[in-house]
């Protein structure tokens, strides 16, 4: 992992609302940085390299492959991880609460 990624995968695993994230999660043929099973909830954090290349086109098509099995994706850019992890960390925690209490209900 990335040095972002490793930030945000500690304040994942210790996050109040006591979500359950996994790491390197295999989602069909593609790798999540992080999933939330119970909310169906993909987390990836975008370093430079997904703007170069074949890279974005890649990324659009495991977006729409994701979306198809009913799986929301939250993207960061890497540097936001530095710059704004707890205001990252909210978002993601809001998101997945509201996600979990809807497949709950």
């Amino acid at each position: 992992m990335t040095p972002p990624e490793i930030a945000l995968w500690l304040v994942l695993r210790s996050n109040e609302a006591g979500l359950r994230f996994r790491r390197q999660h295999a989602a069909g043929g593609h790798v999540l940085d992080f999933y939330c099973a119970p909310a169906r909830l993909a987390i990836e954090v975008d370093g430079e390299c997904h703007n170069h290349g074949d890279r974005p086109e890649r990324d659009a098509a495991r977006d729409a492959w994701l979306v198809a099995q009913n799986i929301h994706i939250l993207r960061y850019p890497a540097r936001e991880m530095l710059a704004n992890l707890d205001d990252v960390l909210r978002q993601i925690t809001s998101v997945a609460v509201d996600r979990r209490t809807s497949f709950e209900s």
